[in-house]
């Protein structure tokens, strides 16, 4: 575990197509292009060795690290201290527009900001996972890796013309590029690498880079001053408002469930996923997020982006219905999952993934999610057309023969099929909402057959979801497992938050699922899941939990359990997919779930203790 960084120990930088991790010690060691599901030009952080990666840190072994945004941006700045100095790196990616493009940037800005400092700076990249080799070309005023397939990476050094020559360069037998830099208090230098590059290497003079800084501060800052968040976490939820614009498609709308993949839910366990595409389920629940905090061009565009995965597969007989459970950036289907065999995994958590095999499975509940969304979006000037509508329709009529089926649900699990609850709840939902869409507007449905289906998935509901001995409704018919996916029951509308059942639902998940206010998603002991080992507890369904309580009245304990979970976010305020026993972070990283479920309970817990 030493020879990989924390999980926790990293930041994030992006242009809107793609994005890069920079640990603490200022290693680039992920980082994917053109786009977030591209192959990896940097991916130590699931090789060590053969993974690549870019590193610009102080030559003195002995120094102290702190990282910190830029106030209100994506401007990443990791800091080294030392006695004889202190120096500091600025890491950012010129935002790129909303037409796909195969360029892209990063800069690495180098500066001394106190006595004097020499960095030691390796550039290793990796092409395609590390499957590819590449050539490198030293030229005058930088440096190309050229790869064999042709893509280049191209090395601008930051300097003047006439600056004094403070680089030592020295290249290696893997064709990497070495480089000592010794500064000055108030001296900077630095890098620029561009993917796609127009040009040889140049250099870039101190206008280019300090505009395009000025530039990309302005972009985030003009960003987030749109945000209508007056709450008392105002802090936290913008930086999760950041991170979600960090890992959106621009040229699509689409938001990755996380710009990684195949980062362990378990040290030394198998459940590594990609997590570098968009889930039907995830962005839905963005819509609720980002029209909570007033962002409303980036829910247009994601309601766009989901009106058309409705309408292109409308009228599907295949065996997953007419929409699949996610779906590239770029709205394709095309998910094959692959293993790296050739790396060893994050601290050796084999098999790395790419692709994500569960993208052909049947899950029932995406269609109450994405119904929901559109809905509320509706109701908030998005209007449906005609042809959205239509589609809709379909969906909808494919949804009433089909929703009384055992299905893989919410978590993916890989230990075959059955009747989950939150799969029924949720179709329970699509059939409200279309029923609200058609009775509000007077268009044209079979609101007849919808009001019978709707009405009886929750009589099914209510006499197979709920478990009398258990006293709570449970993940699937004939169990007794309780499910944090439930959580949701009151904030969808199936029940009211002052249910008795509802109550007694939240009662047995504390006792069975909450380990000091972390939230397990379910026990897998208890329900096998298809997969070996364990997990850790589910940092999206602790904030689904302060949710519910706020909901449901219990607002001082909800109030604890959120402060409580701000502790386990790391140096930057980001958070991965799960938390172990120590309280170090596992899983993707960052991930677009867990920041959506903290807006959300931010906003539904600051509105419950103002009306108290």
């Amino acid at each position: 575990m030493d020879e990989y960084p924390l999980i926790e120990n990293h930041g994030l930088v992006g242009d809107l197509q793609t994005a890069a991790l920079v640990t603490t010690e200022g290693v680039v060691d992920w980082f994917c292009c053109p786009r977030f599901d591209s192959p990896s030009v940097f991916g130590a952080l699931l090789d060590k060795d053969k993974g690549g990666h870019c590193t610009v840190r102080p030559a003195h072994r002995t120094h102290a690290t702190k990282q910190l945004y830029l106030p209100d941006t994506a401007i990443l700045v990791t800091r080294f201290m030392t006695e004889a100095g202190a120096g500091e790196v600025l890491d950012f990616m010129p935002v790129t527009g909303t037409t796909a493009t195969s360029r892209h940037r990063l800069v690495r800005l180098v500066r001394c900001v106190r006595g004097s400092m020499t960095f030691d700076v390796e550039i290793a990249p990796r092409f395609d996972y590390g499957r590819m080799s590449h050539q490198l070309r030293i030229t005058q005023h930088g440096a190309v890796f050229v790869a064999e397939d042709g893509t280049e990476l191209t090395v601008h050094p930051i300097r003047e013309p006439d600056d004094d020559r403070l680089m030592d360069v020295l290249t290696d037998r893997d064709a990497d590029l070495h480089l000592s830099l010794t500064l000055q208090a108030g001296q900077q230098r630095g890098l620029m690498l561009e993917m796609g590059a127009e040009g040889p290497p140049r250099e870039v003079l101190d206008e280019e880079h300090r505009g395009l800084f000025d530039e990309t501060a302005a972009f985030w800052r003009s960003w987030l001053a749109q945000s209508r968040y007056t709450g008392r976490w105002r802090e936290v939820v913008e930086r999760s408002a950041i991170t979600l614009k960090l890992m959106t498609f621009a040229p699509s709308g689409a938001v990755v469930a996380a710009p990684t993949a195949a980062l362990p839910e378990q040290l030394g366990g198998e459940r590594n996923w990609d997590y570098r595409f968009t889930w039907i389920r995830d962005a839905s629940f963005s819509v609720y997020a980002l029209l909570g905090l007033g962002f409303t061009d980036e829910a247009r565009a994601f309601i766009i982006w989901l009106s058309d995965r409705v309408k292109e597969r409308v009228g599907s007989t295949g065996n997953t219905g007419p929409l699949d459970i996610m779906y590239k950036v770029d709205g394709s289907s095309d998910l094959d999952e692959q293993i790296l065999d050739h790396w060893e995994g994050y601290a050796r958590s084999a098999p790395v993934r790419i692709g994500n095999g569960a993208a052909t499975q049947l899950q029932l509940d995406i269609y109450g999610e994405a119904l929901d969304s559109i809905y509320f979006a509706h109701r908030h000037g998005f209007q449906v057309g005609h042809r959205g509508w239509t589609s809709l329709r379909e969906d909808l009529d494919w949804l009433a023969d089909h929703w009384d089926q055992a299905e893989e649900g919410i978590w993916e699990t890989r230990g075959g099929r059955q009747d989950f609850t939150y799969g029924r709840v949720m179709s329970w939902v699509a059939f409200d909402r279309a029923l609200r869409l058609a009775e509000s507007n007077g268009w044209p449905a079979a609101t007849g057959r919808w009001r019978a289906e709707r009405d009886a998935v929750y009589e099914q509901v209510m006499a197979k979801g709920w478990s009398e001995e258990r006293q709570a409704f449970v993940q699937h018919y004939g169990s007794g497992v309780l499910d944090s996916s439930l959580l949701r029951m009151a904030t969808v509308g199936f029940l009211t938050p002052a249910d008795p059942m509802w109550a007694s639902t939240l009662d047995a998940m504390e006792r069975e699922l909450v380990s000091d206010s972390l939230v397990y998603r379910y026990n897998p002991d208890a329900s096998p899941d298809g997969l070996r080992g364990s997990e850790g507890t589910f940092s999206l369904c602790t904030f689904m939990y302060v949710d519910a309580l706020a909901r449901a009245g219990r607002t001082d304990r909800a109030r604890l359990v959120f402060e409580k979970m701000m502790g386990y976010a790391n140096h930057l305020g980001l958070f991965s997919e799960e938390i172990d026993p120590t309280g170090r972070q596992l899983g993707n990283f960052p991930q677009a779930f867990t920041h959506l479920a903290l807006i959300d309970s931010a906003i539904t817990l600051n509105e419950a203790l103002n009306r108290r």
